[in-house]
This record gives structure tokens, C-alpha cells and sequence, in this order.
């Protein structure tokens, strides 16, 4: 179907339409979409597409394929704009990118877009995407919006605390501790744990993008009242990501981590367990006065790092600082991210030597991931969903089954 024709296009009975600077440097997608539409897709050129769409009744199109590689991120505002006119006309946006700089994909996600596809397409991915675009949507909960949380009940609960605490920059920890969240939430068929994920990296927390959430002012207002703090204040202070999983986001400003204080950080987490069944903490890098009181308050507290000399220094540091304390340095389990593979006996020998080295015992190791892992991030959306099947995700989630069987044992032992 010709790319600029707009006449021809209008006059057939289209349900989609890609649009690219080329759409022959998509051979993969043409075949892809005629999989999935047959005959009703046309194609238009970025040009044409913003007068095509807004010429549109309501509801024209089920949803447009927004094609793009490098070349077309100098033209990011007019890409936004298709996206702008699309939501309009009530028209569903996917986003298929190669070779797109994750600050660009971001941008365009934000903009508006359903759903973003890497490409080459995976295998059926597609038609994955367009049938999550056509289930309706779920019908809002009572005395909610936004997605804000809704606590129901007094509490009652005693939940079980698991800290993540990054021993260097991009070790991992809060890729770790939102899908080790999501895969809590999501572990049983019947009746899953109720799971809330608090980012106290408080300066520069990213569990909001991870699960694309709105950082929100009621944050900030709960975090320095806490004295007046109850219930409900709390649930207004949370949002939910897919009615699953409850997060606290860190505040829409910077504030200094002194800020808080350590009564501030008891208080919620007191109150989270009464309402939670897991509460995974995402810490700062930084140590400051209340590290001690997650420290205390947690069950397990995992410390992740890799295979470098800046990991190595680091662990060593925040061994000296807890022993000399007479911190509870038990509690700490050691993630080795980016681990050797199975099949590389060498790397087995490094990681026994760093934990000889370091007198540690590296309980974790947790593959590389690859760019799944932040695809998945930008698009705000936990491995389980993105990339099922992703090495990475499939340790997650053997270690959020063992650590809620064992947490099953140590309930039915008490």
C-alpha cells in the first residue's frame, strides 16, 4: 500500500497504520503486520501522518505503529506529536525502535505511547502487543484514582522486611529489588502475598520509572510528618503498578538524605508491615544515620555487587563500618550481579577468590540480562512481563519462591 497516498488510504477499511521515515527498512515488521491486520494497515511517512490522523473520527484506527531507528531521534518533537494527535483520536501508539537511545524511548513513552516493541521484532511480539491493546480496560477500583493505592482494613500484618542496598553504582540493586517485588506479588495462583516496594533513595530513586509511576508531592508530606501518619495518609501516599504491586516512589524533588531522620523511617515501616506481607526496601548507596534502623528492622538485607575492584573495596568498607558498630552484619547477603556464566570454570575461581578475600560468602549470583533488562526499565515494566524468559528473571524469581517458602516455614514454626 502506497506510503504517501493518503486518498487510498483513507478510503480503505484500515484498523492500523505504520509510520516511518521508510517502512522497506522494516522488511520484518510488513510481514509482521500482515500476520496480525491482513489487508487493513496502510503506511504514511511522518509527514503526512499528522494531517491524516486528525482528519480521522474518533476511534478510526485501532492503533498506529510509530516506527523509528537513530536517525529519526533529531525529530523527537515531531514524533511526539504524532503521538499527541493519535491519543486524540482515541488511537491506540506502538513504538518500534532500533538502535534508539533509551533516553529518546523514554521520552516517546512519555509522551503517550501503549506500548514499545525493540527491533528486529521477537517472535510473535506483535500480536502480543495488539492483543494487549484490545483487552478493555479494568474497571477502577472503589475510592481510588490515579492508581493510587487502597489500603483496606486496619493492618494487621506482620510483614517481613527485605533491604537492597547497592555497593556501587550499577550493581544492580534496584533492577533487583523491583522484580524481586513484582515475582513476591505475583507468586501464587490463587491467593499471591500483598507486596509494597519503598525506594528510599530518596535523591535520586528510579523504582518510579521502573515501574512507570508518577513521583507525587503526598510522598514528601508523608515522609517529614510521620508524627500525624496513619492508615490513610499512607495509602494516599502509594501508588499501584498494574493493581499488583503497591510502591512508594521517592519524592518529585531532591532533598537531602539528612533530612529524614530515623524515627521518620521507623514509623513507616512499622506501618508498612501491619499492611504488607513483604516490604522491599530500595536503599541509597550512601550510608546515613537510618541505614541502621533498615539494617534492624530487616529480615535480610541484600548487598549487591560485581565483579571489580570499586565492588570489592566498597564491600570491604561497609564490612569494617558495620563490625565496628556491632551492626547486626549477619543479616547481609551478598548478590553477585553480572556473574560468570555456568560454563565459565574460570569465573567460578574469581568468584571464590573475591569472597575469600573480601571473608564473605556470596549466596547470589545473578546472570547478565542483556538489553531486555533495560528495555524493560525504560518502558516501565518488571522482566516478568518484558522478557519472561530472560536468564535474569528466571533467578529472581527462584530466589523470591525460596525466600517466600522459607518465610512459609519460619510462620508455620512460630
Amino acid at each position: 500500500m502506497s506510503g504517501n497516498d493518503t486518498q487510498h488510504v483513507d478510503e480503505s477499511p484500515l484498523r492500523a497504520c505504520t509510520i516511518s521515515r521508510d517502512v522497506q527498512n522494516f522488511d520484518l515488521l510488513i510481514e509482521d503486520m500482515e500476520a496480525v491486520m491482513g489487508d487493513s494497515w496502510g503506511d504514511l511517512g511522518f509527514a503526512d501522518s499528522i494531517a491524516f490522523i486528525e482528519q480521522l473520527q474518533p476511534k478510526g484506527l485501532e492503533f498506529i505503529a510509530l516506527t523509528i531507528d537513530y536517525e529519526d531521534e533529531e525529530n523527537l518533537g515531531l514524533l511526539e506529536n504524532v503521538i499527541t494527535a493519535a491519543k486524540s483520536r482515541d488511537i491506540k501508539v506502538i513504538v518500534i525502535a532500533e538502535d534508539v537511545t533509551p533516553a529518546s524511548l523514554h521520552q516517546l513513552l512519555r509522551g503517550g505511547a501503549d506500548e514499545f516493541i525493540p527491533y528486529p521484532l521477537p517472535e510473535n511480539e506483535l500480536r502480543s502487543a495488539v492483543e494487549r491493546l484490545r483487552k478493555p480496560a479494568p474497571e477502577p477500583a472503589p475510592a481510588t484514582s490515579e492508581g493510587r493505592a487502597n489500603l483496606q482494613g486496619s493492618g494487621g500484618r506482620n510483614g517481613s522486611i527485605i533491604a537492597v542496598h547497592g555497593l556501587a553504582g550499577g550493581t544492580g540493586a534496584t533492577t533487583l529489588a523491583v522484580n524481586l517485588a513484582w515475582e513476591l506479588a505475583t507468586l501464587g495462583k490463587d491467593k499471591s502475598p500483598k507486596v509494597c516496594i519503598i525506594d528510599l533513595d530518596l535523591q535520586f530513586g528510579s523504582v518510579s520509572t521502573f515501574l512507570d509511576l508518577q513521583r507525587r508531592d503526598a510522598v514528601f508530606e508523608l515522609l517529614t510528618d510521620t508524627e500525624n501518619m496513619d492508615g490513610e495518609s499512607f495509602a494516599q501516599a502509594l501508588l499501584m503498578h498494574d493493581d499488583v504491586l503497591h510502591a512508594l516512589t521517592s519524592p518529585a524533588d531532591v532533598i537531602p538524605l539528612d533530612m529524614i531522620r530515623p524515627e521518620d523511617i521507623q514509623a513507616i515501616l512499622d506501618l508498612a508491615k501491619t499492611h504488607f506481607d513483604y516490604v522491599i526496601i530500595d536503599m541509597p548507596t550512601t550510608l546515613v544515620q537510618w541505614t541502621e534502623t533498615v539494617l534492624n528492622a530487616s529480615q535480610i538485607y541484600f548487598a549487591t555487587l560485581e565483579m571489580d575492584m570499586r565492588s570489592a573495596q566498597n564491600a570491604l568498607r561497609m564490612k569494617r563500618a558495620l563490625q565496628s558498630e556491632g551492626l547486626p552484619f549477619e543479616k547481609m547477603r551478598f548478590v553477585l550481579n553480572r556473574a560468570p556464566k555456568f560454563t565459565d570454570l574460570t569465573g567460578k575461581t574469581r568468584v571464590k577468590r573475591l569472597a575469600e578475600s573480601l571473608g564473605i560468602t556470596i549466596e547470589v549470583q545473578l546472570p547478565d540480562g542483556g538489553k531486555p533488562v533495560v528495555n524493560g526499565a525504560d518502558h516501565g515494566q518488571p522482566l516478568a512481563i518484558t522478557a519472561a524468559k530472560n536468564p535474569l528473571r528466571k533467578e529472581i524469581h527462584k530466589l523470591a519462591t525460596s525466600l517466600h517458602e522459607l518465610n512459609q516455614l519460619a510462620d508455620s514454626a512460630a
